[in-house]
């Protein structure tokens, strides 16, 4: 097994859709590896059913695996923000439940500091009326089921119709326009 570089650093966000926040992460150069997983909840182990159930606690995520060389933890969240609705906490375009709540998580101070520094940009910047996204310590991080790995690739047509059908891209034309 060849260890990982040093500069190596794991991000975990949830977004609505992990699908389509994978999507976002895994084209960013720099970007070793994105995961589709559960975060923020309380069970061990838990299955899609679970999670969708909103038994768990947990929201949809994504654990984003990158070369801190190669980009920045800024950067990724340039993309988690432009890729997001900031004004709802209750989920995200048509997905709305729990597992579909915006966070992002930090996984040390450092993280945490920039994650709400960026957070009060984006509210002093007055684009939207409230800034509902949260941030919080990260949690373990369970990883999908294999079927929702890269799902965008494996399954391109009914991701594309998901996407369309859930009006993700037109929200984020009108949000960020």
């Amino acid at each position: 097994m060849v260890a990982a570089p040093q500069d190596t650093v794991d991000a975990i966000f949830a977004g609505g859709c992990f699908w389509s926040m994978e999507h976002v992460f895994d084209e960013l150069p720099g970007v070793i590896s994105v995961t589709t997983g559960y975060a923020g909840g309380t069970a061990k182990r838990p299955s899609y059913e679970q999670v969708e159930a909103g038994i768990t606690g947990h929201a949809e995520s994504v654990r984003v695996v990158y070369d801190s060389r190669k980009i920045a933890y800024d950067a990724l969240l340039d993309a988690y923000w432009r890729h997001t609705d900031p004004t709802t906490a209750a989920g995200q375009f048509c997905d709305y439940g729990t597992q579909y709540r915006p966070i992002i998580f930090y996984s040390d101070d450092t993280q945490k500091v920039a994650a709400e520094r960026s957070k009060k940009a984006l509210e002093d910047s007055h684009r939207f009326g409230r800034v509902l996204t949260a941030i919080q310590p990260a949690t373990a991080f369970w990883p999908a089921e294999p079927l929702h790995q890269h799902y965008y690739k494996t399954h391109a047509a009914a991701y594309q119709m998901y996407r369309i059908g859930c009006g993700r891209d037109a929200r984020l034309a009108e949000l960020w326009k």
